[in-house]
This record gives structure tokens, C-alpha cells and sequence, in this order.
């Protein structure tokens, strides 16, 4: 979490309020630190980006390419020699004056190229190469053979006038990817290269930034992971190098032939779009430019690795990419599904008892509850605090909580406290046991890396160590997280601070341990001087009176800030390249780094992992590493439960063993819409499991934005509730019409579950999308490849949400419509008429009401909602089917024990519906024996006289057509399916 204030707003846009009910108190530690870290011991050295250095070198005007020689044809594809066309241009490193190309069709979809020195030793090895061990390198399908099954990628080279390849799609002839017109840059601390694009591209992935779905023409992307909040367009915590690139194309009616169409207006005419995707596997720091027509790949190491994925679909895309690159994502446990309520500032056992007894009074679902860093002794992994969050209380708290069928989560940070070696009350036996193991990350001089984060002076686990050179980081961690269980009782981790985050420049720690514990060298949110004062933009139309107050507090303090801040004329450090060696600590190009110097709030690049590997080479790899280790010790703690995760740093494959956040976001109404382009591109990223803090993390939010976004985030597949100590109360009970709010859309969530972990399932199983833009699902409709204000859940559930402060309507489209794709309104289940292809429809969307509506040809298994997952799953059965234009549907159920890592049973059941007739198939051998409550067809056309189940005639007092909405409601049908609704095929007609 990053616990200050990054972003400054205009005052007349985030206004103020004394507070609507008090905040939180700030949180007292059993151990307050008496020195604080110096402020300037986070302080770097001057650093510009390259992109905005008017000093910069162009290495396109000054390297002089390769060229490349012996070619030999192999099996699959290629291989060659490159050598510098001239002489070393050393503009930002050394250059590499050999390097090898690798093309190898490694399936009928997938094509691989790969550019690296061709003289890699021990000593040089991460330079270079990413290792296998870390993130798993794609491989030829067994026993795929490029001429039995020809793929429609072909890889072209050139010499002229330098080395260049070529990546184009055979049945179109489209041109996919091409470095011609562009020189090669092969440095040991910078490569480029990079490809031109068509007009007005449609680019999506590239993650993990706060940045409108499609990525745009003029934006820069770095790849650094950073502590930094979620700045919008900056690098923040996670790192996924991959982009999909959708093209549309105008159909010629007559012959079928196909033009590329950048500005589709013609609704009439018919169009074809084709998706193909770029994995580039390199870890590094990297950055991606996106110009007006081409596109540039720069890193700060490594090698090129790129995978070309040929679609044509986003969906054939996203599977092929999980299944070959960074595996299928893990499965969660059907609690997780269910509501999470968290914040910073929950003073103690009781504190959260009453946050649970809120819930229930108000009856509001409550699946988890949630502990910050409130709970620790002084901020330290693995300790309560005695006094507030003792293991006696916690115990009965936690037996009680696990009774009622709800959850709890702890936060754990990626720093380990130091404990002052001058005071023997500071002993802290976590640290003891992990310097047994050789746990902890080092200096260049082999003395241990000691920064600073919240407790004050700190160490960090070294999982590269562990996994190359055998030191104990991952055997610690297990024992840790085992030795905590045993005190209290959690259900899942979550993992903060990864990426991995650091106080201070550098060892800023290792003389100075006799000052611990010491404070963060910045304001904690709530104390003297930093008080929370920002509210949601538009706060002052509703609140007159507080905004106005809270305009000159903010201001006071505002100008208190200002009086203290100096101002000097910058001389930047740019540094040069030296021969026949790195500089990491400030490498010779600079990126674009929020941060500006890599050091800064960050482990210091020349730390180093056991074995001597630097961090330099694996920063990015730091949070999806800390993830794995958290895996394998809730597997150590529950060996048949699947282990909840919930992370912030994440590289690609992190999926695997873990969800995400979406960070430390504003409780402003931007970032209620940035949720969604965020959601849809982790979908891309295979991490399903993803949600923001809803309401917002830092600032105060207020009714009208937190009733908004509880609604929009109940469509999310983690759905967690979270702010900053010091900022007003934001639980959902605090204001009467959020309380509405969230109970419309919680019954609908909580209905929706079986269709959610169905749909998740599915994502885990195949590598389908949970979440998905309607671009995806309507691929050759150009006017949606930027629609990012909706979405759909599954392929069956669109949510339309207002995003915008003080308005009571919404704008949307209903896609499919020109092509007979018909919409169902989830509330009054009619179909939606007159509207046209690609049309903006203005929906009524009153506070407290959340439009959503149904695909037609989707069925859409439910189960009746409760407070908790629990009562839900133990619920009759009931089945949503939306008829399609022809009368037709289809649909599936997934089911299991909802927790098991490899269930003993499972269950699935295929719906469909044709010619007036429902039929469920099981397959699988799980037992469900909850009734069948009710059936509900949409789009039902009468007359009917008949409902028969099995060939046994409905009682007609349990059915009704609405004729006037063509809507069939069969009930009563929990007596005829008394063993369990699935336990036998069935079907259900109506004449």
C-alpha cells in the first residue's frame, strides 16, 4: 500500500468535508518508534527519461544494424547468425557484436523468434536469458509438424539494407509485425527494436498501467514494478508484455474480399475483424512506445523472445497464450466469490466484531473480513499485537466467525522487520529463524540488504537465491506462515508491498539498526499535517456547506506544504556506457520510471540474490516469486484446499497461484470507471480474479460514488470493500441509500454465483475470459473496440453502470442487434426493441439502480441469495433462460464441494433449449440433492395450454405466460425433483 499522497487534484475538484461520521482512529502500535528515516534517505539521483531528454541520442541514427548469415532451414522453421553491420554504435550499453536468430513454428497458431548473443556464459547468464526455472518458456507442441498443419503465420528476412524480418497473416496478406525500415539495437543494457502499424491500430494489453482499455497512438509504457499508487499512465506493480492486435476489415459483399477499414462509420456495411497476439518474454525493465504508426520495444536487458499468437479471435488468442506461456489460472474456492469488507484503520478484535455485527443488522452479505496492517506488533509479518489483536481473543473471534460461515484474511508484507541488536525487548524470531536459513537478500559485499518499510529498518526474502542456489528463503517462509496458522486460524493471504518496496536508497539500514523500530520517512494518512481531506469530485454540487469548510483546510494545509518545499534548478545524471561492464544502479538509458531512479522506493538494483544473481536482472519477478512461495505454504497449512491469494506485484503467469487488486486507487469517479479497463485487461493477463477497492482506497468517498461502485464492483469476480486509515468510514451500512444500493446488486451477485463460478471454472479449465469487453464477444462490430464503460460477465450478463457523478441516466449500446442478437432486461426480463446497430441508447439509471441485462441464447444457471455463500449453495436450484431470436439457448453448470484442489467428484450439466423444449444433461458423479425451485423463459411465445416435466403434466396453478412480455414462470417444481434437481436428465416442454 502506498500510504501518502501522490497525485495532486485542483481544490474545486476534490473537495473536502470535516467528516459525515468520524474516521478510525489513527492505529497505536505496542512498540511506537522513537526516529523516523530521514525523508532524504528516499531521495535519488536526478534522473530524466529518455522519451523527454532533449540530450538524448536517437540509437536509430547511430547503430548500424546486423546482418545475418548463415541461414539453415530446420524442421520447424530457422536459424542464423547476426552480426553488427558496422561499427559498435555503444550508444547505451556495449554492444553485442554476435547474436543467433531462433524462428521456430511451435504450433499450427504459434510462431517463436528469438534474438540473443551467441556467446552467453555463467558469469553473464541473467544478463541475457530468463530463466526457465522462473518463468517457463513456451515449447513445440509434441509432435506438431509445420507442413501436416500449416500455420497462417509467415516469417520473411531481409538484408537489405540491413537485417529485418517480417510476420504476416497468409489468408490475408496483412502485414502482422515488421522491423523493416529500422535497425536492430543489441546492447548489454539496451535492446530495441521495434515494428510499424496501421493506421488508427487498435492495440489492448501491456499491463499493468491505469489507462482506457485501448491503449491509443501517443503513450508510453514502462515495465518497471513500482510502489506508487495507481498513478494513471505511470508503471505501477505488475509487468505482462504481451498486446493483442485487433484489425477490422470492410466485407466485400459480392466477392468477400477483405480491406482494412481504420475508421469504420458505414453501420450498413458489413465488416470481419482479426486478432493476433505479441508475447514478448523478457523480465527486465522495459519500456513499449506507442506512436502514431509504429510501435517500439525498448529493455534494459535480457534478450527478444517473442511469440506471435495468430487468433483470429481474442479468445483463440488468450487460450493459446495461457496454455503455452504462462499456464491456465488457478481455481478459487466458492467463498471467495461471496462479499470482502477491509481497511486500514481497524483498531482491534472488537472493532471488526462490530463491523460483522453492522452487517448482519443490516442484512447485508458478508463473506470476509479483512485485517490491514492494523493487527500487527509495530507493522511486523507473523506478530499480533497483544494488546489489540491478542491470539486469546483472536481465537474466539475467529470461532465464532468460522461458525457463522464467514472468513478472514490477513495482510502480509514482502519485508521482514530487523530488530535492534542494542535492545533485547526488540527481539523478533521470525528475523532470527530467516537468518538461520539465509533467507534474506544481500549486498553486493555479502552482508544482508537492509532498507526500510513500515516497521522501520527492514530485510527481504531472497526467492531467487532459494531457487538457484539453495538458501532457505521458501523453506522459512512455509514454516512462518505454518507457525502464524497455528495462532490464528486465516482462510487466505494477502500479499502486499511486492514489487518489492523500499523506503529508502539503497542499504540505508546497515548502521543504522540501533535506531529501531523507526517510522516510514513520510506522514502516516490521518496524522498532524496530513489529515485526509480530498472527497470525490462534484462533492460541493451535494455539499455546500462541508465543501466550503473543507476548501480552506485544505488549503491551509495545502500552503503549510508549500511553505516548506524549496526551490533549485535540476542537473540531471546521465551516465555512460563502460566498457566490458554494467552500470545497474543507473543504467546509461533511462526509462520513463515513475520513481526516476530505479533505487528509489525500491530495492536497490546492484542488490544481490544468493548465487550472485542482481536484482537489476529479476526486480520484476520479485512479486510473482513471493506469490509462488505463498502457494506452496497454504498448500503446506490446507494440503487439499485451494489457496487464496489476493497480490499486488505480479509478472506474467502469476495466475497460477494467485488474484490481484487493482492497487491503491482514489475515491474519485475516474477511478470507478478505470476499474473496468483494468478488470478487462486481466482477463487478458490470465488473472480472472480481480477487483479494486471499491469506493476507493485513498481520500474519503462519499453516498452517491460509493453507491455506484458498490454496485459496478458486485459484476467483478473479487469483490472487496477497502480504504486508508484516517479517511472517513465507507462500509456499505454507513449511508442508508448505499445500503440499498448494495443489496440490489448483492441479490443479483449472489443469484449469479453458480453462473459465476461457472464461468470461472471455465476460465481455470479452458482459459476463457470471466470478464469481457463487448469487442470480444462481438468481434466484427468496429465501433466497439473501445467501449470500456461495458462489459460483459460471462458470455450471458452485460452491466451497463453509471459512471458519471449526479446523472441519472446512461448511455449504451446493444451489440448484436443488427445481426438478430436480442437483449433481455434483467429486471423486468423484456426484450429490448428499436434499437439499431451500434446505436447509443439512453437508459434510466436512477441512484441505487445498476442496469443489467440478458444475452439472448444463454441460459443461466441460480441459486436463491443469502448473507453468506453458504446458505446460498445450500438453496433451491432455478434457471434463467433467455430464447434467442430462433427460440433457441444454451447454457452449463459446473459444480463441486467448492474448495477441494483435486475434488474426489464433480459434476456438469448441459441446458439447451430447441423447438419448445428445456433439457438438462449431467455428467459427472458429484451429488447435489438441492431441489429445482423454478424455471423462468424469456422471450417464451404463446399461446401455451401445456407444461409437462418428464412427460408428467405441471399443475397449470405453477405456471404463467405473461403474454404481454412473452415470459413463462414455472414454480413448484422443488416436489418433482425431490432428489436433487441434476440427479437425473430431464426435460421440460411447453405446448
Amino acid at each position: 500500500m502506498i500510504r501518502y499522497i501522490l497525485l495532486l487534484w485542483p481544490i474545486w475538484a476534490i473537495l473536502c468535508v470535516l467528516t459525515l461520521q468520524q474516521p478510525t482512529e489513527t492505529t497505536t502500535t505496542a512498540l511506537d518508534p522513537a526516529y523516523t528515516v530521514p525523508p532524504d534517505a528516499d531521495v535519488g539521483q536526478p534522473i530524466i527519461p529518455n522519451i523527454v531528454d532533449p540530450e538524448a541520442i536517437d540509437a536509430q541514427s547511430v547503430c548500424p544494424g546486423y546482418v545475418a548469415s548463415n541461414v539453415k532451414t530446420t524442421d520447424n522453421g530457422l536459424t542464423a547468425d547476426l552480426t553488427l553491420a558496422g561499427e559498435a554504435c555503444n550508444v547505451y550499453g556495449n554492444d553485442i557484436e554476435a547474436l543467433s536468430l531462433v524462428v521456430e513454428y511451435q504450433a499450427a497458431d504459434r510462431l517463436h523468434v528469438e534474438i540473443l548473443p551467441r556467446y552467453v556464459g555463467s558469469d553473464n547468464y541473467t544478463w541475457f536469458i530468463l530463466p526457465e526455472e522462473l518463468i517457463p518458456k513456451p515449447q513445440t507442441e509434441d509432435g506438431y509438424d509445420m507442413n501436416a498443419s500449416p500455420s497462417d503465420l509467415n516469417f520473411t528476412w531481409s538484408n537489405e539494407p540491413t537485417f529485418s524480418f517480417q510476420v504476416s497473416r497468409i489468408s490475408t496478406g496483412d502485414i502482422l509485425f515488421t522491423t523493416q525500415g529500422s535497425q536492430l539495437v543489441f546492447e548489454d543494457q539496451f535492446i530495441e527494436f521495434g515494428s510499424s502499424l496501421p493506421e488508427n491500430y487498435n492495440l489492448y494489453g501491456l499491463g499493468e498501467v491505469i489507462h482506457g482499455f485501448r491503449l491509443g497512438n501517443n503513450f508510453t509504457r514502462t515495465f518497471f514494478a513500482a510502489d506508487v499508487g495507481d498513478i494513471i499512465d505511470a508503471n505501477i506493480y505488475g509487468s505482462h508484455p504481451i498486446y493483442l492486435d485487433t484489425r477490422y476489415f470492410e466485407v466485400d459483399k459480392n466477392t468477400g474480399e477483405l480491406t482494412y477499414t481504420p475508421n469504420a462509420t458505414d453501420k450498413s456495411a458489413q465488416y470481419k475483424s482479426l486478432t493476433h497476439g505479441v508475447f514478448q518474454r523478457n523480465a527486465h525493465a522495459m519500456e513499449v512506445l506507442l506512436r502514431e504508426s509504429n510501435i517500439t520495444w525498448r529493455a534494459l536487458g535480457g534478450n527478444i523472445d517473442l511469440y506471435f499468437y495468430q487468433g483470429p479471435t481474442q479468445d483463440n488468442v488468450t487460450k493459446s497464450y495461457q496454455k503455452s506461456a504462462i499456464g491456465l489460472p488457478t481455481m478459487q474456492q466458492y467463498w471467495t466469490f461471496g462479499y470482502h469488507q477491509c481497511r486500514w484503520g481497524y483498531n482491534n478484535w472488537t472493532e471488526l466484531q462490530g463491523v460483522i455485527d453492522n452487517f448482519a443488522k443490516f442484512e447485508i452479505p458478508l463473506e470476509t473480513i479483512w485485517s490491514d496492517i492494523d493487527y500487527m506488533t509495530a507493522y511486523r509479518d507473523f506478530e499480533n499485537d497483544p494488546d489489540r489483536y491478542s491470539y486469546t481473543e483472536g481465537a474466539d473471534f475467529l470461532a465464532r466467525l468460522h461458525q457463522n460461515n464467514q472468513h478472514y484474511v490477513p495482510i502480509i508484507d514482502s519485508a521482514i522487520y530487523a530488530p535492534n541488536p542494542t535492545n533485547e525487548s526488540d527481539a523478533y524470531p521470525p528475523f532470527d529463524r530467516g537468518m538461520a536459513y539465509d533467507a534474506f537478500l544481500l549486498n553486493p559485499n555479502g552482508s544482508v540488504y537492509i532498507g526500510a518499510v513500515w516497521p522501520g529498518y527492514t530485510v527481504f526474502p531472497d526467492w531467487i537465491g532459494a531457487l538457484f542456489n539453495g538458501t532457505g528463503a521458501n523453506r522459512w517462509w512455509i514454516s512462518e506462515v505454518a507457525e502464524y496458522y497455528s495462532k490464528i486460524k486465516f482462510d487466505g493471504i494477502w500479499i502486499d508491498m511486492s514489487e518489492v518496496s523500499s523506503f529508502c536508497v539503497g542499504s540505508c539500514g546497515s548502521n543504522e539498526l540501533d535506531l529501531n523500530p523507526a517510522h516510514p520517512p513520510f506522514q502516516l494518512p490521518g496524522e498532524p499535517g496530513n489529515e485526509v481531506l480530498q472527497y470525490p469530485e462534484g462533492f460541493n454540487l451535494t455539499n455546500a456547506t462541508e465543501a466550503a469548510s473543507a476548501s480552506e483546510s485544505l488549503s491551509s494545509q495545502s500552503a503549510t506544504a508549500a511553505a516548506t518545499e524549496t526551490s533549485t534548478a535540476t542537473s540531471y545524471l546521465r551516465s555512460t556506457p563502460t566498457p566490458g561492464a554494467r552500470n545497474v544502479n543507473w543504467p546509461p538509458y533511462a526509462i520513463n520510471n515513475y520513481q526516476g531512479d530505479l533505487a528509489v522506493h525500491a530495492v536497490s538494483p546492484n542488490a544481490t540474490h544468493h548465487g550472485g544473481i542482481l536484482e537489476y536482472d529479476v526486480h520484476n519477478l520479485y512479486g510473482h516469486q513471493i506469490l509462488n512461495a505463498t502457494y506452496h505454504a497454504l498448500l503446506n497449512v490446507f494440503p487439499t484446499k485451494r489457496p487464496f491469494i489476493i497480490g499486488r506485484s505480479q509478472f506474467a503467469g502469476s495466475g497460477k497461484w494467485a488474484g490481484h487488486w487493482g492497487g491503491d486507487n482514489y475515491s474519485l469517479w475516474a477511478y470507478m470507471f478505470f476499474s473496468i479497463p483494468q478488470a478487462l485487461s486481466y482477463s487478458l493477463f490470465g488473472i480472472p480474479m480481480f477487483g479494486v477497492d471499491t469506493c476507493g482506497f485513498a481520500d474519503n468517498a462519499d453516498m452517491e460514488l460509493c453507491s455506484r461502485w458498490m454496485q459496478l464492483s458486485a459484476f467483478f469476480p473479487f469483490y472487496r470493500n477497502h480504504n486508508t486509515e484516517g479517511a472517513a468510514s465507507q462500509e456499505p451500512y454507513i449511508w442508508d441509500a448505499v445500503i440499498d444500493a448494495s443489496k440490489a446488486a448483492m441479490k443479483i451477485r449472489y443469484a449469479l454465483l453458480p453462473y459465476m463460478y461457472t464461468t470461472f471454472y471455465l476460465s481455470h479449465s479452458t482459459g476463457s475470459t470471466t470478464m469481457r469487453a463487448l469487442a470480444w464477444e462481438f468481434p466484427n462490430e468496429p465501433w466497439l473496440a473501445d467501449a470500456d464503460r461495458q462489459f460483459l460477465l460471462g458470455d450471458a450478463i452485460m452491466v451497463t453502470p453509471c459512471l458519471v457523478q449526479g446523472a441519472t441516466t446512461v448511455d449504451g449500446v446493444f451489440p448484436g442487434v443488427g445481426s438478430g442478437t436480442v437483449w433481455y432486461d434483467w429486471y423486468n426480463q423484456t426484450s429490448i426493441t428499436g434499437v439499431t446497430t451500434g446505436q447509443n441508447v439512453t437508459i434510466d439509471a436512477p441512484l441505487g439502480h445498476i442496469p443489467v441485462y440478458v444475452r439472448g441464447g444463454y441460459i443461466i444457471p441460480m441459486q436463491e441469495p443469502a448473507l453468506t455463500t453458504a446458505a446460498a449453495r445450500e438453496s433451491p436450484w432455478s434457471l434463467l433462460v433467455a430464447l434467442d431470436g430462433n427460440g433457441q439457448a444454451k447454457g452449463g453448470l459446473y459444480v463441486d464441494d467448492g474448495e477441494s484442489l483435486a475434488p474426489n467428484a464433480t459434476l456438469w450439466v448441459d441446458f439447451t433449449v430447441d423447438g419448445s423444449s428445456l433439457k438438462a444433461t449431467r455428467h459427472g458423479t458429484f451429488a447435489d440433492t438441492n431441489v429445482l425451485g423454478n424455471v423462468t423463459i424469456m422471450g417464451a411465445q404463446g399461446p401455451i395450454s401445456k407444461v409437462e416435466l418428464n412427460g408428467m403434466e405441471v399443475d397449470a396453478g405453477v405456471w404463467d405466460l405473461q403474454s404481454s412480455s412473452n415470459v413463462l414462470k414455472v414454480t413448484g417444481l422443488d416436489t418433482l425433483t425431490s432428489s436433487g434437481a441434476w440427479t437425473d436428465e430431464w426435460t421440460l416442454t411447453w405446448s
